[in-house]
Order: C-alpha cells, then sequence, then structure tokens
C-alpha cells in the first residue's frame, strides 16, 4: 500500500505548483514587488498562523493531531517579530485581513475545533511548505530588501530549533504514514488538503489584486 504522506503530496501537487507559480508569489520571488507588498504577505500569514496555533493547547493530547502539535514548528511570534520591523512597535493596530485570509483562517480554526484529522491537513499544507519552498522567499527578502541573514524581517522561515530539516520533514512523513485514522478519513484528509491550497490560492490571488505587476 502507498504510504499516506505519498498520496496526500501526490494528491495536492497540482495545487502545491499553482500556489509556486501565483502571480504575486512569482512577483515577490522575482523581486518585482516591493517590500510593501511582502510586508502585507506577512500580516496575512501572522492571521493563518494565529488560527493555526491558538488551539494547539486544546489538540495536544488529541490522539489523531497530538503528534503533530510540535513547539519547535510554531511560527506567531517569529511573525509578530517580523511585523515589528516592518510595520514597527504599533504594527497591530494596522492588522487588517484580507476577505479570503478571513475565510482561510476561520476554516482553519472551525478545523482545530471540531475535527482533528482536518488540522492535520491544514498543518502539513503549511510547516511543510515553510521548511521547504518558504526558504526561497527568506533568501529573496534578504537580498532584495537588506535585512539581516536570518534576523528581523525574515524570522518566520527561520526555524531555529529544527536543525536537520531534511530529517525533521522525513520523521513528519512518518507521523502521516501513522495518522491514526481509516481510509474513509484518510480521503477527507486529502480532500481537505486540497481545499487548503485553495484557500491559499486565494489569498495570493486577492495579494496579486492588491499589489499588480507593472508591465
Amino acid at each position: 500500500m502507498e504510504p499516506f504522506s505519498a498520496v496526500i503530496r501526490r494528491a495536492s501537487h497540482e495545487q502545491h505548483e499553482a500556489v509556486q507559480t501565483s502571480t504575486f508569489m512569482s512577483g515577490l520571488i522575482a523581486g518585482r514587488l516591493g517590500v510593501a507588498a511582502y510586508a502585507r504577505y506577512t500580516e496575512q500569514l501572522w492571521f493563518v498562523y494565529d488560527a493555526l496555533e491558538g488551539g494547539t493547547g486544546r489538540l495536544a493530547a488529541d490522539p489523531v493531531a497530538g503528534p503533530f502539535v510540535r513547539p519547535e514548528l510554531f511560527r506567531l511570534a517569529a511573525l509578530e517579530r517580523d511585523l515589528a520591523h516592518l510595520r514597527g512597535p504599533g504594527w497591530r493596530t494596522g492588522l487588517r485581513a484580507l476577505p479570503a485570509t478571513r475565510a482561510y483562517a476561520d476554516r482553519v480554526r472551525e478545523c482545530a475545533r471540531r475535527w482533528p484529522g482536518g488540522y492535520v491537513a491544514h498543518h502539513y499544507t503549511r510547516y511543510l511548505g515553510d521548511l521547504s519552498g518558504g526558504q526561497i522567499i527568506r533568501d529573496r527578502a534578504e537580498r532584495t530588501w537588506g535585512f539581516t541573514r536570518k534576523g528581523d524581517g525574515v524570522r518566520f522561515y527561520v526555524f531555529e530549533e529544527i536543525p536537520n530539516p531534511a530529517a525533521f520533514k522525513r520523521d513528519y512523513r512518518e507521523l502521516l504514514d501513522a495518522l491514526a485514522v481509516d481510509e474513509l478519513e484518510r480521503q477527507r484528509v486529502v480532500a481537505e488538503c486540497r481545499r487548503a491550497f485553495a484557500l491559499n490560492t486565494e489569498v495570493l490571488r486577492a495579494l496579486g489584486e492588491e499589489f499588480p505587476l507593472s508591465a
């Protein structure tokens, strides 16, 4: 039988590619958008990770979601340092979620409250992406806007408590393979993974409308 980690990765491959090649993300990575666009993107991430990490205390004892609650992954504190650097000490007063971001965060929060398997789907799509493709964004931000290497402004992408990301990702995939649910529930988790990518794509589309690339 194909490992569940391979199933979920294959099922979301096309949507993962769509995220990476979205107009906004392509422009950000290419250095064609300014630091204001990067700050706005970071702000949207705050809302999503506030939803992801806000319910971890309750989920830690859950047999399905509990094994995925890993404090070394938590990003909210790093995002807040980045936003303080990007927007200044009063960054909280200007926080504004796009409607697409609000829908995304609401869905994550709903899964965290009612459906541990769905929470795992959102956890997987966000954190493993941060450990992988997120490093490309960090590198671009450092080179384009002069942030100190792995310092404030890009701390979201720096996992100081994970010295070996490759080994961590292998362990994470083993957790997915051992997910304590039946086959029908695994199919539902895969479907929610696709939904997570779709929600993220809507956020990027909205950001692309707010920060259109010049011809």
